[in-house]
């Protein structure tokens, strides 16, 4: 069981990291190449150096994160339980400074997220769940429980998209849904937080993504109440039921998946 010790340790971390991001967000800052190309920022390393010094001097639990990804399979396999860790996600939303951006600690244990902190520093909002306990956000000392809302018969549904990825895909989910639809556009791991604090009915994701960019958000939609499925673009949405599970393969892709009530 999770006490609220180790998740207030947590909690600190993740905001450490993001004043070492804020303190970059507030200037103007180099900008890198990952080997896909996609941009890495000061940001990004100075966040993963906070993170790491802080877990591990919480625990010798091994860590996997977004900068330091090259561990070979036949370790990794091994773990049953491990810290899942995205130091910057929404780096695209970073560099636009539209503030979407989030700091994700993860602590997965048998494949299952058990503990999340997502943290927004530029919104100063911080969501915690810890899985079979609670759900809440944290905004400065104000703590909110979180709540998903089910759909309501005659009520839009409330569709959370991305606006650094979208595909005609998600069409196909849409007209699955009886009523009008409203688009509800947020970057990085806070559109999985929007479905859990009940800001959002759906979130289907058929872009590509990593295991830490889900994996501590995952855990807050669960702590809530919602739920993550694999999504089966074959299949209905009311036969979605796979549970999304990590470090099931050597590849640390998701499949494409579904965040609902």
């Amino acid at each position: 069981m999770i006490d609220q010790a180790l998740t207030d340790k947590v909690v600190a971390i993740a905001q450490r990291a993001g004043n070492a991001i804020m303190a970059i967000y507030q200037k103007d800052f180099a900008i890198y190449e990952k080997q896909d190309e996609s941009p890495l920022t000061e940001a990004d390393l100075a966040a993963h150096k906070v993170i790491v010094e802080g877990l591990n001097a919480l625990s010798d639990i091994p860590i996997l994160s977004e900068e330091s990804a090259d561990i070979d399979w036949d370790e990794r396999r091994q773990w049953q339980r491990y810290w899942l860790v995205d130091p910057l996600d929404g780096t695209k939303e970073f560099i636009k400074k539209n503030g979407e951006f989030t700091v994700n600690i993860a602590l997965i244990e048998n494949g299952n997220p058990e503990l999340g902190v997502v943290y927004a520093p530029a919104l100063s909002s911080t969501y915690v769940g810890i899985v079979g306990q609670e759900a809440y956000k944290l905004d400065g000392d104000n703590k909110t429980p979180l709540q998903p809302k089910p759909h309501q018969s005659g009520e839009p549904w409330k569709v959370v998209g991305s606006r650094s990825h979208q595909s005609p895909e998600i069409q196909r989910i849409l007209e699955q849904l009886d009523g009008d639809t409203e688009l509800v556009a947020m970057g990085s791991s806070l559109k999985l937080c929007l479905v859990a604090e009940g800001q959002a009915h759906l979130y289907p994701r058929v872009g590509p993504t990593s295991e830490w960019d889900t994996g501590a958000a995952h855990a807050v939609v669960l702590a809530a109440g919602g739920y993550v499925s694999e999504l089966d673009m074959d299949k209905p949405l009311s036969e979605q039921s796979t549970p999304l599970r990590y470090n099931q393969t050597d590849s640390v892709l998701n499949p494409y998946f579904l965040v609902s009530v």
